[in-house]
């Protein structure tokens, strides 16, 4: 797993999961991913799993604009080298590495571990799960029940949040894959990895 999707967060205010960069392009209408090209991108994903995290990957993907083939297979690379291929929805580690990190804003005591890396893109700390709460309007708010990121229904909408409030839609466009890496990552850690994902991605997606 890459460090930075298990790690720290920008702590900066996000911005709402309907941003105007997540705006379909002209032309561009949300195409569903499915269940087949998902099994083409992810081919050792058993077909039980694929089936059960294939509605809320698309509902999210729909939700926050991800809607052309290039948003698609970065958001889709991104997303299966840091769950190692929806795997994975909560660190493994115990997030105490975490604690007192005020550029998280964890200033509570165990709030390293209770806001620990959650969803498939791994948000963490206490200030990334109440931005992410109240963006996504959801009826029980993260930062009060912070392993509800680490369900299907809504991991993959604080993923897409995540997307979003950095503005990687806009990379993924001019197909800036690296300056997505860096942006979750903090850095190109895992980028082998997450540049072959993006280019099976890219290859399932040329055939829609």
């Amino acid at each position: 797993m890459a460090f930075f999707g298990f790690g720290s967060k920008s702590s900066k205010s996000p911005k709402s999961s309907q941003s105007d960069e997540s705006a379909e392009p002209k032309g561009e209408t949300f195409q569903a991913l499915t269940l087949e090209q998902l099994r083409s991108f992810l081919p050792r994903l058993p077909r039980a799993r694929a089936q059960e995290v294939l509605p809320h990957l698309n509902d999210a993907m729909s939700e926050a604009g991800i809607n052309t083939p290039r948003r698609q297979a970065a958001f889709l690379a991104q997303l299966a080298h840091e769950s190692a291929e929806f795997r994975y929805f909560e660190e493994l580690a115990s997030g105490r590495a975490y604690e007192r990190r005020k550029d998280l804003g964890n200033v509570k005591p165990g709030d390293g571990a209770r806001y620990k890396g959650r969803g498939p893109i791994q948000i963490t700390g206490r200030a990334n799960y109440r931005a992410a709460g109240k963006a996504l309007e959801l009826e029980l708010e993260l930062e009060e029940n912070p392993t509800r990121a680490a369900d299907l229904d809504v991991g993959f909408r604080t993923a897409a949040w995540f997307w979003n409030s950095r503005d990687l839609n806009k990379h993924a466009d001019k197909g800036e894959f690296d300056a997505i890496t860096r942006r979750i990552n903090g850095g190109y850690n895992g980028k082998a990895s997450r540049d072959t994902y993006y280019q099976r991605a890219m290859r399932v997606l040329d055939k829609k």
